[in-house]
């Protein structure tokens, strides 16, 4: 399998997460001895100035955190999407691409012979449950409040799943116009606990020992082509080769339609 990683992009994210880091830091810092000067103030202007800067440093301060903090989920956070993506996908055919962070809001795309796949990632380790499209967290009040500090709700995954494949699908219309673009929702991280009850899109995880995993995921999809795959015409002629038949899509083909739409588009 052929791994395309927007690379350049990554290690911007990840120095950005760092600096929003170490200047929230410094802004809390600076907040904090900025209120202290209170105690010390000897004129009104002094005075004046303690007791309103902190006021005007501390939002900025908390602001960058929570900006930090959602980074680093995002583009720090192990274990990094692509490598969970790429881990789960072993033995996948080496015609199949895999693009990460090209095709927003599709984060990562892959393209095998199984088909075309819009793939959204959430790495919460949390308990969660899905029914339908609809989205619940478990954990109470007090989870959802710490889910909001830690900056990591796990949203709607469905909409964003349904956005992302029809962004793919719109950059296939010229070069690949019939070929079907499905989402999923993948969690990366083996920890998370998700109560799966008739998902509108599926719901996978990357690692093996979880149920359902992405590898079966694709080996069912493989199966199911293979029985609805004709069968092959027995051979005219006494040792020639009987022609078996294409199974899904090629994947080069939509590779380089996709890849032509980006150029075009980007």
């Amino acid at each position: 399998m052929r791994i395309e990683t927007n690379v350049k992009l990554v290690r911007r994210n990840r120095r950005l997460a760092n600096y929003l880091f170490f200047f929230s830091v410094a802004v809390l810092i600076g907040g904090f001895l900025l209120a202290n000067l209170q105690l010390s103030a000897e004129d009104s202007t002094s005075l004046t100035l303690a007791l309103f800067l902190p006021w005007l440093v501390l939002p900025i301060g908390f602001i960058a955190t929570m900006a930090s903090v959602r980074m680093t989920n995002l583009w720090v956070r192990k274990p990094r999407p692509e490598d969970a993506i790429q881990e789960g996908l072993k033995g996948l055919s080496n015609k199949s691409v895999l693009y990460n962070y090209y095709h927003f809001p599709a984060r990562h795309v892959l393209i095998a012979p199984q088909g075309v796949f819009a793939i959204i990632t959430r790495f919460q380790e949390g308990r969660y449950a899905v029914e339908g499209d609809q989205w619940r967290t478990h954990g109470g009040f007090a989870g959802r409040i710490l889910s909001i500090i830690r900056r990591d709700s796990i949203g709607n995954p469905t909409e964003e799943a349904q956005r992302a494949a029809a962004h793919v699908k719109k950059l296939l219309e010229k070069g690949a116009p019939d070929v079907e673009v499905q989402p999923l929702i993948i969690f990366v991280d083996p920890r998370a606990q998700v109560d799966i009850i008739n998902p509108t899109i599926p719901v996978l995880f990357t690692h093996e020992d979880k149920t359902p995993n992405l590898r079966d995921y694709i080996r069912e999809i493989t199966r199911q082509q293979q029985e609805k795959a004709p069968q092959p015409a027995p051979a005219k002629k006494k040792g020639e080769k009987t022609e078996k038949p294409k199974i899904g899509i090629v994947p080069e083909v939509v590779a380089d339609a996709l890849e032509e739409a980006t150029v075009v588009t980007g």
